[in-house]
């Protein structure tokens, strides 16, 4: 017997029972996102590594550890996308998108890739949808991206959700609290875990979103950034605030929080559910203002955020709904079969769901498996030429023409 394969670990198969689910979590972003004017757009699934470490950071773990990166035929090092942020800023900086009209909202959806440890809702390939406003300092755009999550969740259905909001400051001004937080962490560098240890030099800030236990107790009474903000960066975190509570969002401020990306600046938060336990967060964001001048663009100023789909499938919870079918086309004979196929094609062009027997089964096992579909309605082609129509729930059928069956259907 030939052996038999399984998709790679951390990978999965969507089965159709699930992809409604997400067909319906999609149309509602593409619904919530084009009324507030986001155009979508699509990247490569694999970039120029360079684009990553440049972008996302050396420091990150994502670089350092999570990346699929692999050299091509020309020797070029290439890497299956962890993330859509730094792609979606080099095609505005490749495609000249600053000359539009400012800002370019965008947003995408699609797959990613990161080697880490499988586990519920997380795999190393995984699905997100996300948005951009790009070429805007205003805090105006920070509440804009923040509302459309929350009115995404809220639409959705998601239970348990928190918005946690904080702020990073802006590049320039958080070095003199950089100096004093790795002050801090060399004092009790012993208790640090090794990991954190590593990086106190190019990115203390990590240091807050370690499990350690020594780590944690020892960023316990280390300084926060947000009693260290210049008053501009206060400013606009208060304007933020402000706006936020305007639109009816509500959250909570969270002095410790920190994103995995070296690339926010200002603006940063987390959206997550206490239905998922530690591996709360569904999706979060931030403001980025130095990431497109990096990638050789001009100074830019920019925010967005990522939601992953499988996240906040798990959080719903829910069974998936049964496939249904507007219309089955069953047939008292094989002389009805072309007249069938043809009828199918013409009802299908006109937007009714309909399928016919593709396996040759009787009368008997052509009702059962419009049993099975959950066709609402059952067509009978019978040998004579005539038709009957039954409604599947209450058994309830009547004599039609079959040119009559588009208006029959679509009265409902």
């Amino acid at each position: 017997m030939a052996e038999k394969f399984k998709a790679p670990r951390g990978t999965f198969d969507v089965l159709p029972d699930r992809m409604t689910q997400r067909e319906s979590l999609l149309r509602t972003a593409h619904r919530i996102f084009g009324r507030a004017g986001y155009d979508w757009m699509m990247t490569p699934s694999f970039e120029d590594t360079a684009l990553f470490e440049r972008g996302v950071g050396k420091s990150t773990d994502i670089v350092r550890k999570e990346m699929f990166t692999f050299e091509d035929k020309g020797g070029r090092s290439l890497t299956l996308r962890p993330e859509g942020t730094a792609p979606v800023c080099r095609a505005y900086v490749e495609h000249g998108m600053h000359k539009l009209a400012q800002p370019v909202k965008l947003a995408y959806s699609g797959p990613f890739f990161r080697h880490e440890r499988p586990q519920a809702g997380r795999y190393r390939q995984f699905h997100q949808i996300g948005v951009e406003a790009i070429g805007t300092d205003s805090p105006l755009a920070d509440a804009e991206v923040i509302t459309l999550f929350n009115d995404l969740v809220e639409e959705l259905g998601v239970p348990g959700v928190e918005l946690r909001l904080g702020s990073l400051g802006s590049i320039e001004a958080r070095r003199e609290y950089l100096e004093e937080l790795k002050s801090h962490l060399r004092s009790r560098s012993d208790e640090l875990s090794d990991d954190v240890k590593d990086r106190i030099e190019i990115n203390p800030l990590r240091a807050f979103d370690s499990d350690h236990p020594g780590t944690k107790e020892v960023m316990g009474d280390a300084p926060q950034l947000l009693e260290h903000l210049d008053s501009s960066d206060a400013e606009h975190f208060e304007q933020v605030k402000e706006l936020l509570g305007a639109a009816s969002v509500e959250f909570t401020i969270d002095p410790t929080l920190v994103r995995g990306l070296d690339y926010y600046t200002r603006t940063i938060f987390s959206f997550v559910c206490d239905r998922l336990g530690a591996q709360s967060e569904i999706g979060g964001g931030g403001r980025y203002d130095g990431l497109i001048s990096q990638l050789g663009g001009p100074d830019t100023p920019a925010i967005g955020w990522a939601a992953g789909v499988e996240r906040i499938l798990l959080a719903l919870d829910e069974e998936a709904p049964a496939p249904s079918r507007d219309l089955f086309i069953a047939v008292a004979g094989e002389q009805q079969r072309t007249r069938a196929v043809a009828l199918a094609g013409e009802l299908r062009r006109a937007g009714v769901s309909v399928e016919i027997d593709l396996a040759g089964r009787s009368v008997k096992g052509q009702m059962k498996q419009a049993d099975r579909i959950n066709a609402a309605r059952t067509l009978m082609l019978e040998e004579d030429g005539t038709a009957s129509l039954r409604e599947m729930k209450t058994g309830r059928q009547q004599q039609v023409e079959p040119a009559d069956v588009l208006e029959l259907v679509r009265s409902d």
